[in-house]
């Protein structure tokens, strides 16, 4: 069946209403809750149980505009409810998708709670696991401090030790060297007393020399004098003998 002008008069209000007011609608409640009016559904609530309706619009001004435009007084009334049903059903669904402000208040106690027991814990935490680390943490201190001081007390060991032994050798160096000074000096004592001896031997010995030298001098001039004066016995003897015998030949 084809339709009639008068319900695609209706169809075609119907549309342009649903076009151009329920997003002025939808704007409007945005609006409104974006200033923070959270308590719509506590609203709803309660017109719903009153059996009271919150209408967005003047339906009255409508219908009557809806006559004027050639609408029987039935048909404007079926439109506008039509449109009422429309918004109250859109409305469900925004309400579907917001919190109320003492949902918003149970949620905030609930966080509130939580986070309570969170700084709970973390105060048992602090006390119980918190002081194990930090008595561990001074123990580790302490351990640090005792092997600190142990090294400590090893390092100053190791050089006094050291300084020690650089002393007692340098000492038995100093010692050596005396030593070995000393054995110097003596072997100079017998070289010099060895040449002193030399020098006496040969003294000695050039002296003796000298002395045996003159007593063979002395013995030579001695054998001289003897063989001069034999000399001279033996020839007086001969020209003796030789007179003698001259005298008996004459």
């Amino acid at each position: 069946m084809g339709r009639r002008p008068e319900d695609r008069r209706i169809l075609y209000y119907f549309l342009v209403l649903s076009y151009f007011c329920l997003p002025d609608c939808l704007f409007t409640l945005e609006l409104s809750l974006c200033a923070g009016n959270l308590q719509l559904e506590s609203k709803r609530k309660d017109f719903a149980s009153s059996g009271c309706r919150k209408l967005y619009f003047d339906t009255h001004a409508f219908v009557c505009l809806l006559e004027e435009n050639g609408f029987t007084t039935q048909q404007a009334e079926i439109i506008v409810s039509a449109l009422v049903k429309i918004m109250e059903a859109n409305m469900d669904l925004v309400y579907k998708d917001m919190v109320t402000k003492m949902q918003q208040e149970i949620t905030l106690q609930q966080v509130m709670s939580q986070i309570a027991n969170v700084k709970k814990d973390m105060i048992i935490l602090e006390k119980s696991e918190f002081s194990a680390l930090r008595s561990e943490n001074e123990k580790i201190k302490l351990e640090l401090h005792r092997l600190k001081q142990q090294v400590t007390d090893e390092v100053v060991k190791v050089r006094t030790d050291t300084k020690l032994d650089f002393s007692l050798e340098k000492s038995r160096v100093k010692e050596l060297f005396s030593l070995n000074e000393r054995k110097l000096l003596e072997i100079k004592t017998e070289m010099v007393s060895l040449h002193a001896q030399q020098d006496r031997a040969i003294t000695q010995t050039d002296r003796k020399i000298d002395t045996e030298v003159a007593g063979l001098k002395t013995m030579l001039e001695s054998h001289k004098l003897d063989n001069i004066k034999y000399l001279a016995g033996s020839i007086f003897t001969c020209l003796t003998v030789a007179l003698g015998f001259y005298r008996l030949w004459i």
